[in-house]
């Protein structure tokens, strides 16, 4: 991958040619051995870290004109502080091959004629003429190494280079998924969203499990375009084509999970519940509690007793330890609703785009992605007056 993006990207070529010690990783393009002076006039070797997006799998450009530094502050010859670096202490994190880039700060300081830099070359080039200018003049040192780090992160699931991670600074948050292995029960409307979120989040598998037959309401309440020649094909088969592109470890099953499917559930670590019958949430209950699977069922009560469609969408957890225990509260109905009117196949994508968002952010929270402050286990919350309530 080194050379690919060497050879596809002019500004990184011409920076290996000169002599930087370049690397990349976590999305970031790195320049060790960068040298500086330190308050005592002592040359000190530090690191350039830049932010990068991709184009597409090869080609790569800047995020910004502000670069992150691995060192103490870069003191002139005069022994002060170098002016008009901008920024502050600040980190980022980088994965295990980078242990020796240790971010402290970050600076700030764009060219005054265009207020943005051409290229990765022409960034460097400022900021190692700024911060190295006073130990090149005082100790004649050079960051001219030659020295290449080839190893990049390619454990990765995606087949495309996750740069939201990195361009918000969570990689280190997002390492909390990498050893899941998610069991998506359902595609209809909600698991379908369930699968889209879960999808682009950096887990190590994901295996989804649905029997039925991709038909016109399913394009209404799912994400996605619509292709003509998808409608009738299974499921399964037609989220397949719409994901196998975009990430690695996902599979998909065309059938019903019941409690004679404890095979296809081996070495799973997380579940989520996603149908509309009771009586089949039911088996599935069965299978997941005597595995020791935790899991989060979701679910939706409307009504139109007036004009309006009212009702509320649950989510409920029920842990590897306490499950048992939940489920006898009975949260989740466990048989079937002739009466319900979601069954009629009312077009509602919005909420089951939210009824998936509520079940997705339990799931992050349980993994320390974001903060859960409340720990709820079972949360509903009411179309009509937008109120949730938690227990």
């Amino acid at each position: 991958m080194f050379q690919k993006l060497v050879s596809h990207n002019d500004d990184i070529r011409r920076l290996v040619e000169k002599g930087y010690a370049v690397a990349f990783d976590s999305n970031c393009l790195v320049i060790r051995d960068i040298p500086y002076l330190d308050s005592n006039q002592q040359v000190r070797i530090g690191a350039i870290v830049a932010k990068l997006a991709f184009i597409d799998q090869v080609r790569i450009e800047q995020v910004d004109h502000q670069i992150y530094f691995a060192g103490s502050v870069p003191h002139g010859i005069n022994g002060v502080p170098i002016p008009n670096l901008g920024g502050g202490p600040t980190t980022i994190a980088l994965s295990e091959s980078c242990r020796d880039v240790v971010v402290e700060r970050s600076f700030s300081n764009k060219p005054r004629a265009t207020g943005k830099f051409q290229d990765f070359y022409e960034k460097i080039e400022s900021y190692v003429s700024i911060i190295s200018g006073p130990a090149v003049e005082l100790h004649n040192c050079n960051p001219y190494t030659y020295r290449v780090v080839e190893s990049m992160v390619s454990d990765s699931v995606f087949k495309f280079q996750d740069t939201l991670t990195s361009r918000a600074e969570i990689t280190d948050l997002s390492v909390q998924f990498k050893d899941d292995v998610i069991a998506i029960i359902g595609l209809g409307g909600t698991g379908a969203y369930v699968l889209d979120f879960i999808a682009k989040t950096p887990v190590k598998e994901v295996r989804a499990f649905d029997a039925d037959i991709y038909h016109v309401h399913t394009a209404f309440r799912s994400p996605g375009k619509l292709d003509p020649e998808d409608l009738g094909k299974k499921k399964t088969e037609v989220y397949h084509d719409r994901y196998e592109n975009f990430r690695a470890g996902i599979s998909f099953v065309p059938k019903f999970i019941d409690t004679s499917c404890r095979q296809d559930l081996e070495g799973v670590t997380f579940a989520f519940v996603n149908v509309d019958k009771g009586s089949s949430r039911a088996g599935i209950f069965d299978l997941l509690l005597s595995m020791g699977i935790p899991f989060i069922d979701v679910g939706m009560g409307l009504n139109r007793k007036h004009k309006a469609i009212n009702g509320m969408l649950r989510m409920t957890y029920y842990s590897a330890e306490d499950g048992q225990a939940q489920r006898e509260k009975n949260l989740a109905p466990l048989t079937d609703n002739p009466d319900d009117l979601y069954k009629t196949n009312i077009q509602i994508s919005e909420l089951n785009a939210l009824n998936a968002c509520l079940a997705i952010i339990k799931f992050k929270k349980l993994r320390g992605f974001y903060s859960d402050e409340d720990e709820l286990t079972h949360l509903l919350f009411q179309l009509g007056d937008i109120n949730i309530i938690g227990d």
